[in-house]
This record gives C-alpha cells, sequence and structure tokens, in this order.
C-alpha cells in the first residue's frame, strides 16, 4: 500500500492519501481524543503524541499537530498507524455514522431561495477547492445578510482561513448575490 502525502496552507495539518475511499458520505472531524471514540484510526492517531486533531474526508485523512512537534518525527509514524489500520481490514468507524457536525442551521424562511443558491455555490465551486487543501466548510446559517460557515480539517485553525473566508468565499458570494454583505465563521 502506498499513501501518498500532501501539504496544506495550514502548516500544522498533512494530507493522507491512502489510494481508497476513506468516508463514502459525508465526514468526520476529531478535534480531541474523546471525540475519537467511534474510531479505532482515530483514536490510534491520537494515540502518536503531538496529534492533535484527525479529520476524514472522502478519499483523504487531514492529522493536525501541535506546535512543538515536527513533521519530520511525525509523518512516519502517521504513515505506518494509517497503513496498519488499512492493512488489518477494521472500520474506520465502530459505528456506521458518517456525518459531518450537527446539521442545525439557521436562517429566516423567507431567505429560503438566497439559502439554496449559498448552498449551491458552496457545493459546486468552493467545497471541491477547500477539500484539495485537507479541510471543508459548511452552511452553518443566514442572517442580515451574513452567510454563517464552519470550517473542518486542515481549515480549522488555519492562519489563512481568514483570509480564505473574507476574500475568496465572500468575494464570490457577494458576486452572484448581491444580498449577501458579509462571511462569518460559526
Amino acid at each position: 500500500m502506498f499513501i501518498e502525502t500532501e501539504t496544506t496552507p495550514n502548516p500544522a495539518t498533512l494530507k493522507f492519501l491512502p489510494g481508497k475511499v476513506v468516508l463514502e458520505n459525508g465526514s468526520r472531524d476529531f478535534r480531541k481524543v474523546e471525540d475519537a471514540v467511534i474510531s479505532p484510526l482515530a483514536r490510534e492517531l491520537f494515540s502518536i503524541e503531538g496529534v492533535s486533531g484527525v479529520y476524514f474526508g472522502a478519499d483523504f485523512i487531514s492529522v493536525t499537530k501541535t506546535e512543538a512537534e515536527q513533521w519530520q518525527h511525525l509523518k512516519p509514524a502517521i504513515l505506518g498507524t494509517i497503513m496498519d489500520h488499512y492493512l488489518s481490514g477494521r472500520p474506520l468507524l465502530e459505528q456506521n455514522e458518517a456525518q459531518t457536525d450537527s446539521n442545525e442551521e439557521f436562517f429566516d424562511p423567507k431567505d429560503a431561495d438566497t439559502v439554496g443558491t449559498i448552498k449551491e455555490l458552496l457545493e459546486s465551486r468552493i467545497r471541491p477547492a477547500v477539500a484539495g487543501d485537507g479541510g471543508d466548510i459548511t452552511f452553518k446559517g443566514y442572517r442580515d445578510g451574513i452567510v454563517y460557515l464552519s470550517m473542518r480539517g486542515a481549515c480549522a485553525g488555519c492562519p489563512s482561513s481568514t483570509a480564505t473566508l473574507k476574500h475568496g468565499i465572500e468575494n464570490l458570494l457577494k458576486h452572484f448575490l448581491p444580498d449577501v454583505q458579509g462571511v462569518e465563521a460559526a
């Protein structure tokens, strides 16, 4: 088994590509070891000293490290853990709940058309680019012209995530939807 790695815009996160489907539906974001109780692989990755976050996407695993650790020390252990997991045949999740996070959204029903367009733009233009960087972005809400989005994986805590939200995503949404006044992290 050959696992490719890619850097992400977040220097604390690397993207690992095992060459097979990681999650068929949705994604999973584990920000602390307590969150990883349902995933043998996430638990194993958190057992490596210096791992502070694990994210499962459709065909990749993003791993975030603590500031004190160096990738040249962590990367071999992470690659070995991922390879061992896949070769063992164990499931990624002990429970069949490949979901993102809470699906609670907020918006005024009169804004349903605007929200529909926001979601379509997220799915078709924004999420594929963010996934390419080892993360994900989801719609959380819309109120008074402000779009609220949740960033996960490599995007959570990334130094450039504010610029991505403010300059990239906000400009795109404003271009297609004049009612959008701004974008905020949820």
